[in-house]
């Protein structure tokens, strides 16, 4: 099972980055030790700035390679909610340096996963509206209308590269509004609010 994570996919985000948009889709991976199994998040020493970053998650249900956009519905039947945690001070060092980041994207728990998922058929794919809280706050505010490569476009396109298997998880980008989280932390997710996933930061 791979996790494949788009960066950059919301332009506010981007901006909030300060980031060129892209032309084409950004992707990178985490392994599959990277899925939060439980509802504690723990702080790992090597970083003093973790950020949640709060996606919409594609889970493929079937393998391809090479996928035209036209039939790449066909390719996923559910949807989730997920939290690609990203240690931000490791991030920021591994850019000034002109180095690869996945030590700040990779670490093992870092890829919070809904327990459940919703039917695509049930959604809107062109608007779905999803949040997330800190502490009961909303902090981020998303709909997929706004994504920049929609799912269809994400799952051609990384398939021109891999081949996409059977429970392969696709996470499709933030939006705006990412932030440091601290020991006490309460974090929920919600897919039109409907709660998807809550966790603690320990």
């Amino acid at each position: 099972m791979k996790i494949i994570c788009i960066g950059r996919n919301y332009a506010d985000h981007a901006k909030e980055m300060k980031s060129e948009l892209p032309k084409e889709p950004v992707f990178f991976f985490k392994p599959d030790l990277a899925i939060l199994r439980g509802y504690k998040f723990y702080k790992p020493e090597f970083t003093n700035e973790i950020h949640y970053e709060v996606e919409l998650v594609v889970k493929i249900n079937r393998v391809g390679k090479h996928i035209d956009e036209k039939f790449a519905h066909k390719y996923y039947n559910q949807i989730g909610l997920g939290i690609d945690f990203t240690a931000r001070d490791i991030q920021r060092e591994c850019k000034a340096k002109g180095l690869p980041w996945e030590k700040a994207k990779a670490f093992e728990n870092s890829a919070v996963l809904s327990k459940s998922f919703i039917d695509k058929n049930e959604l809107n794919l062109n608007n779905i509206q999803f949040y997330l809280t800190q502490n009961d706050q909303k902090v981020q505010v998303g709909t997929s209308a706004d994504m920049i490569f929609n799912i269809d476009q994400i799952i051609a396109y990384i398939s021109q590269f891999v081949t996409l298997k059977i429970g392969d998880l696709i996470y499709t980008g933030t939006p705006a509004g990412v932030g440091p989280v601290k020991i006490g932390d309460k974090l929920k997710g919600y897919i039109n609010n409907e709660e998807m996933f809550a966790i603690e930061i320990r």
